[in-house]
């Protein structure tokens, strides 16, 4: 009786993680948390693309970018930057929330909590600036800084499928087991588009965005480690939520039907950091599948070898369910995603200086995919290292100018 159990056992493994590839294959994603479900599909200009966040090179500021997939903002929306701080990582003790609202494309209304407040337009480049002087706001179309070999990686996502349909299979924690001859195919369609050099999915894209440049002092009250995550709320609550790339849509992913799957996603993105807990074994199984990709099984960040197989990369998938961007505020060194986490959680002593959080300048996607696969922010490359417009980390609003406008477009 045993025999044929583990085999039936092994069996529907195989079918789910295929299912679970080409699910992920399939989702229309454009940004890193883009169109992930019904209810940002509805209207875009609830929708959140990427949230960026880190210190400015003079020490003194938080610089903060949020990008709408729409590209337009909603005057019966509210987009708000939820700034947590405290002493220890993983422990704040103070929030302060910056809430912008918009009754059309030139009329802004920024609070910072109840410290300071900007009214008027926003759309000049200078930006405009808060009562108090603690602030200042910019708000309206530039070029998107994030940048994704979206085709590469869904042939990847295809390969693989292909592989674990013949021979590959899971491990006893749900990871993948490919040769390598699969390994090695995986790799290569994903460094390339369509068989070709690698491009850029979102090269032109002009999403809406908000930038802010906010004092240190109201936003470190509770101790120098910072915590971001972005929200967008209409009438009737939360509609969308975004922090780390990927996280809302590469990470969380649930096996069966469209409606199951559009089910969590609602449900995550209308939860926050703190109620993030219900998603951990659901980001567990994505995990479990990214880190078979480089060939071996067991070298994802955080893995826990003790842990029973099912429970094995539960510590990292407890950090991205908490999905906020952490920053090291005493520093305005910033040269890597998850760098405030590593030094915290994986005793990288090295990174102990690095502010973390997520200029608009990283190589975010190729990062966050290797570390998921073997724990080092290197391996997973998918091709694209830089975006092709030039953004500025220092110089107000940061992300650079869109391409003009065709004539008759």
């Amino acid at each position: 009786m045993k025999g044929p159990i583990v085999l039936q056992s092994l069996s529907r493994a195989v079918q789910g993680a295929a299912l679970l590839l080409a699910t992920i294959a399939a989702t229309p994603s454009v940004a890193s948390d883009h169109l992930d479900s019904s209810s940002v599909i509805a209207d875009p200009r609830a929708d959140i693309g990427d949230l960026f966040a880190w210190i400015a090179p003079d020490g003194r500021h938080l610089n903060l970018v949020m990008t709408i997939v729409g590209h337009s903002l909603s005057d019966k929306i509210a987009y708000a930057f939820h700034i947590d701080s405290g002493r220890r990582f993983g422990r704040t003790t103070a929030t302060i929330d910056l809430v912008c609202r918009f009754a059309n494309a030139t009329a802004a209304d920024c609070t910072l909590g109840k410290v300071d407040r900007a009214r008027g337009d926003a759309s000049h480049t200078e930006g405009l600036l808060s009562g108090e002087k603690s602030f200042r706001v910019y708000a309206g179309l530039r070029d998107d800084p994030f940048f994704n070999n979206v085709r590469g990686t869904r042939d990847m996502y295809n390969v693989a499928t292909k592989a674990l349909a013949g021979s590959a299979r899971y491990d006893a924690a749900n990871c993948p087991r490919f040769d390598a001859a699969q390994t090695a195919a995986i790799r290569d369609a994903w460094r390339h588009t369509n068989g070709g050099p690698p491009t850029n999915f979102l090269r032109g894209w002009t999403p809406d965005s908000i930038v802010v440049s906010v004092d240190l002092a109201p936003v470190t009250r509770g101790g120098p480690l910072i915590a971001v995550w972005a929200s967008t709320r209409g009438p009737k609550g939360q509609i969308d939520r975004a922090a780390r790339p990927l996280t809302g849509n590469a990470p969380l992913v649930t096996l069966g039907s469209d409606d199951a799957q559009n089910e969590i996603k609602e449900r995550y993105n209308h939860a926050s950091p703190a109620t993030g807990a219900p998603f951990v074994a659901e980001i567990a199984k994505g995990i479990a599948l990214y880190d078979g990709l480089d060939g071996r099984c067991g070298d994802s960040l955080l893995v826990d070898h003790n842990a029973p197989p099912a429970r094995r990369y539960w510590p990292l998938a407890r950090l991205l369910a908490d999905d906020r961007l952490w920053i090291n505020s005493r520093s305005s060194i910033c040269t890597q995603l998850f760098a405030a986490e590593r030094a915290a959680l994986n005793g990288e002593r090295a990174l102990e200086k690095d502010c973390g959080g997520r200029t608009i300048n990283y190589d975010a996607v190729n990062v966050y995919r290797s570390l998921l696969a073997n724990g080092t922010t290197s391996g997973i490359d998918d091709g694209v290292h830089a975006d092709e417009k030039v953004h500025s980390t220092s110089i107000f609003p940061f992300l650079a100018a869109p391409d003009p406008a065709v004539p008759g477009s």
